[in-house]
């Protein structure tokens, strides 16, 4: 098997998270399903990530910048991930014990600073426990909890994967 060249694969990985963002604003702006604020802090984390792999082909770094590059992308990732799950956990919750729903993410940064509308985003509320769609027996967010798990994976075998090129 021929290695794929660094740049290749970091374009790859800009595409992946560019398609899944590509979705996420199909399923709002055609299938009209709005995304409440935890979907709105994993599309920042897909932005994210496509950023990071973007920069990374660009740029074409040697030898350890590829790991820094490969790091970030799955540090973006597990920061996903994490609040993929935090979404997939609410919306497991029985009824009774589903937070309250609060005001819109635009109403909360307009009256909050930026720390207090994280950290009260990150609590969720009613409006993320909602279940607006699934495919396979799968919710959107837990597709998106799968995603980012496959993309951290990937963000850490690039480096491995890719040909030495020479300078």
């Amino acid at each position: 098997m021929t290695p794929i060249s660094f740049r290749g694969l970091a374009f790859a990985g800009f595409l992946l998270p560019t398609f899944a963002m590509a979705f996420a604003l199909y399923l709002q702006y055609v299938l009209h399903l709005e995304p409440c604020p935890l979907c709105i802090f994993q599309r920042v984390a897909m932005i994210a990530i496509a950023l990071v792999w973007l920069l990374a082909a660009i740029h074409g770094p040697q030898g350890a910048g590829r790991w820094v590059y490969s790091v970030f992308a799955a540090a973006a990732a597990a920061a996903g991930g994490a609040i993929a799950w935090r979404h997939v956990w609410l919306q497991g919750l029985p009824p009774e014990e589903v937070p309250a729903c609060g005001p819109s993410l635009d109403y909360m940064l307009d009256i909050q600073p930026l720390n207090e509308v994280i950290a009260t985003v990150l609590k969720g509320d009613g409006d993320c426990a909602a279940i607006e769609g699934a495919f396979l027996g799968l919710s959107i967010p837990a597709w998106t909890l799968i995603a980012f798990v496959g993309l951290a994976l990937a963000s850490l075998l690039v480096p491995r994967l890719s040909r030495r090129e020479a300078i």
